[in-house]
């Protein structure tokens, strides 16, 4: 079976390339992230309130990994248009980790930046783009 090169394959690529970039990068800081609340509450004595700060770090690990998987299943997935909407999937749940990491942020005193927001959304929302253009390979 011949693959053929088309819009969604390209778009799916080079985000699929993106998101390996910023689930490995996530990866890094989130383990910096875990070293710091660690240190935090090593050094408060237990005055700190750790709970909701592990909770986050957890969220951070699992986004960081969670966007890693799906920029390796678009670039493996990126010439299949058969196999979009698991490329679709994928993406949906990286933005939705996304909006729940910000809330969290809300929860736990800070702001709620729509700008943190947005940004956060650019990518996955653009590997969804590009996974909907190869599925529309399948009708044509």
């Amino acid at each position: 079976m011949e693959t053929k090169k088309t819009k969604g394959s390209g778009f799916l690529k080079v985000t699929g390339i993106l998101m390996i970039i910023a689930g490995a990068i996530a990866i890094v800081t989130s383990i910096i992230g875990a070293l710091g609340v660690a240190a935090l509450v090593y050094l408060s004595d237990g005055a700190a309130s750790s709970g909701l700060l592990y909770a986050s770090v957890v969220l951070m690990i699992v986004s960081a990994g969670t966007e890693l998987a799906a920029g390796i299943i678009g670039i493996i997935n990126c010439n299949k248009p058969e196999k979009a909407q698991t490329c679709i999937k994928w993406g949906a749940i990286v933005a939705g980790l996304c909006i729940l990491g910000n809330i969290l942020n809300a929860a736990g005193g800070g702001a709620l930046s729509i700008f943190s927001l947005l940004l956060g959304l650019v990518l996955p929302v653009l590997y969804i783009i590009g996974a909907v253009f190869n599925k529309q390979e399948l009708g044509e």
